[in-house]
């Protein structure tokens, strides 16, 4: 009993961990150089832009082709009659690796990088100043995080030229053509560029007529929709491996696998190499699922499997049937042929028949696995490519680790527990918690096509309800299918209905429109709430807020019937319409890409967005526009037009704002952030998922200052 109150603790806290809170880094330094410093008119020399990277972070490299996904590192230099460029931007030795993500091969940077420019001296009062934007990225993480800086090369000791000087000058009209084809060619090869010029010691905005800043699309970036971590989610799949050894058609094979491997080999070295094979085996084959899962994972396929209602209803049901399998409703089962095909070469022996008993074990074993094994992977399915795989391999590792261990040491099996009624009992408790999980696809669903069938309210009162179940579970107050009497409730049961019911308390305060932060990227969004008394407070000045602080809307916001922003604020979810305000009202314009399917966008608007300090200045100082990416509504044909990123027809509302979001801002990923002035000029850096509420704040700070300093 001690063994199922660790586990489903473990399993249970798992479910309610949320994502570790967002931190701003940068993980690379850079260092100029030149190759010399004393120069002749006329004469050639080279710049030098050394790089330094933090272990275990990337930077991706100048020389492969753009179009293959990752963000290409680009130098831009302002033309001046100083100097002209010969030649392009040279990386030095960089490292070349084949991806399967992007399907290609890329080159890179890790420890240290270098790049070359070579430039021809034209005048004596020689500056070179430009702008570098690139993206640096780390696998343990899978974070990806793109930057834009600026640089400057002065303090050249120039000679005059003796005799060739008159001919430098002459060539100014052809060098002025070649740098402007360059700069013709590298804007094409973006698809997109912000006319602002980032201060890198500040990271704020400084706009100038002269420069570019050029934003790359952060398509390796890990999506900020996903709640868990690479470590995390393999840790949350180790769990449900183990929660899958203590169910009843898994546990009592234990000792039956271990009496095969010691019954019937040579010695007790063969036994012991029959029980590792056994136990690779059993990862093998579960990875293999994995693997295949993968293969049919891709950037449209995830968008399509994250907001279309056909997959969010589908995944429902399919944790919903799970969940009634381990209920005890029913069981799942495979044909019994496939088991008797299997087993029939278990039979034959040797190490075919090690791999063929591996297989059978994994079939029997389907009916409590199955549930477990199909909520790793719906869970998995659209994030990464190796998400499934690495899951997968996570689940068996810990489903074959005790297998191998018992046949390696067959004594141990003389401290395990016995069978009995508390092996269903761990099925039951997961039962529940499939239950519960099944409401977030279908909420997704919901709130994309606006069923109104699920709204916040009911959503919490299908967990009260489920949740209180599984404590009075845990006392013994309900019996299910196959459960055995219980006469006395001991003190893990306990402590886990003390858990259940402190957890229940905490959601009843969300009935009446209570944040519950802990829980925002599981809950729909407070807008979709009927009755929320934090609101009706807030409306009635009850937190303090003067009425006039309030900013009134321009005109009636399109789309407000259906769309909501959260804490009150009043707002657009139409760009143009509220860029029309933000210059009528002379103040600065905030963008939030968002999603109704993105959980991280739920967190931030729960636990940054409800700051009193962040909210005074989202009502006062900005007009927000909320502009959802997964929303399904059909435009009229004539608001129809073909990206220029990818040369569809754009049809809804949301294909609309997510094709705004690359082509304009090159970044595909929400929450996303950014703020801009009247002329649609970008006034800081934009910020992602950052749960620092400090960090926002000053955010907003200077983009309202450097809003200021532009109208001055």
């Amino acid at each position: 009993m001690k063994k199922l109150f660790v586990l489903s603790l473990s399993v249970w806290g798992i479910f309610l961990a949320l994502s570790a809170s967002a931190q701003i880094l940068k993980p690379i330094t850079w260092r100029l150089d030149r190759s010399q410093n004393e120069v002749q008119v006329g004469q050639e020399l080279e710049l030098i832009f050394k790089a330094t990277i933090d272990k275990d972070w990337y930077l991706y490299s100048t020389d492969f082709d753009p179009e293959l996904g990752p963000m290409v590192t680009e130098f831009n230099f302002v033309t001046n009659d100083s100097y002209e460029l010969v030649g392009g931007i040279q990386p030095i030795n960089p490292k070349k690796k084949y991806d399967d993500i992007w399907e290609g091969e890329y080159t890179y940077f890790s420890g240290k990088g270098e790049f070359r420019q070579k430039i021809k001296v034209k005048s004596e009062k020689l500056k070179i100043e430009g702008s570098y934007s690139y993206q640096v990225c780390s696998d343990i993480d899978g974070k990806c995080i793109p930057f834009e800086d600026d640089f400057v090369f002065d303090g050249f000791v120039v000679k005059p030229a003796a005799a060739k000087s008159a001919t430098a000058i002459s060539e100014t009209p052809k060098a002025e053509t070649e740098n402007k084809a360059l700069a013709s060619t590298s804007e094409d090869s973006t698809k997109a560029s912000v006319v602002a010029k980032v201060d890198s010691a500040t990271n704020s905005a400084k706009p100038e007529a002269s420069s570019e800043t050029k934003v790359a699309i952060d398509l390796s970036q890990k999506s900020s929709d996903d709640p868990y971590s690479l470590l995390g989610f393999m840790f949350f799949a180790f769990l449900g491996g183990l929660a899958a050894l203590l169910t009843p058609c898994v546990f009592p094979m234990i000792p039956m696998t271990v009496t095969f491997f010691t019954g019937k080999s040579k010695s007790r070295s063969d036994a012991i190499l029959k029980a590792l094979v056994y136990g690779f085996s059993i990862i093998f084959i579960y990875t293999v699922f994995g693997t295949l899962v993968a293969a049919i994972n891709g950037p449209e396929f995830a968008n399509w499997l994250s907001t279309h209602w056909l997959p969010n209803v589908l995944f429902f049901l399919i944790f919903f049937v799970f969940a009634l399998a381990f209920l005890g409703m029913f069981e799942l089962t495979l044909p019994s042929s496939w088991v008797n095909k299997m087993d029939q070469k278990a039979d034959r022996g040797g190490w075919a028949g090690v791999f063929f008993m591996a297989f059978t074990l994994v079939l029997v074993s389907f009916s409590c696995t199955g549930p477990i094994v199909g909520s790793l992977l719906v869970e998995s399915a659209g994030g990464q490519i190796i998400k499934p795989v690495l899951g997968m391999f996570a689940f068996s590792l810990a489903f074959a680790l005790p297998f191998t261990l018992f046949a390696i040491f067959p004594e141990w099996l003389k401290s395990l527990p016995k069978s009995g009624g508390w092996l269903n009992s761990v099925k039951v408790v997961l039962g529940f918690l499939e239950l519960a999980l099944a409401l977030k696809f279908l909420s997704v669903a919901d709130q994309v096509y606006h069923w109104g069938i699920l709204d916040r309210e009911i959503y919490l009162a299908f967990w009260i309800v489920i949740f209180s179940l599984l404590g009075l579970y845990f006392l013994g107050k309900i019996r299910l299918p196959h459960d055995s009497a219980i006469e006395k409730i001991s003190v893990p049961r306990v402590l886990m209905a003390v858990v259940t019911f402190t957890f229940v308390v905490y959601l009843i305060p969300g009935m009446f429109g209570a944040p519950l932060k802990g829980l925002a990227g599981y809950l729909p969004p407070q807008a979709t709430h009927d009755f929320n008394l934090t609101e009706i407070i807030r409306q009635n000045a009850g937190n303090g807020t003067a009425k006039a602080e309030v900013s009134s809307l321009c005109d009636t916001p399109k789309y407000s019937d259906m769309l909501h922003l959260p804490h009150g604020l009043e707002g657009y979810f139409d760009y143009e319409q509220a860029l029309a305000c933000a210059r009528e009202q002379k103040k600065p314009l905030f963008i939030d890409f968002t999603g109704h399917g993105c959980v991280n966008c739920r967190e931030m608007e729960a636990r940054v967005w409800s700051n009193p300090e962040v909210l005074k200045r989202l009502k006062n100082d900005f007009v927000v526009v909320a502009l959802y990416v997964d929303e399904k509504t059909e435009l009229p044909e004539s608001e129809w037009y073909t990206s220029t990123y990818d040369n569809k027809v754009k049809k809804s509302i949301g294909k609309q704002n997510a094709d705004l979001q690359i082509t304009r801002y090159n970044n595909n990923a929400q929450p996303f952030y950014v703020i801009l002035d009247g002329e649609e000029n970008v006034l800081i850096q934009p910020l992602a998922y950052d749960l620092d509420v400090s960090h926002f704040i000053e955010f907003l700070d200077t983009a309202k200052k450097n809003y200021a300093s532009n109208s001055q």
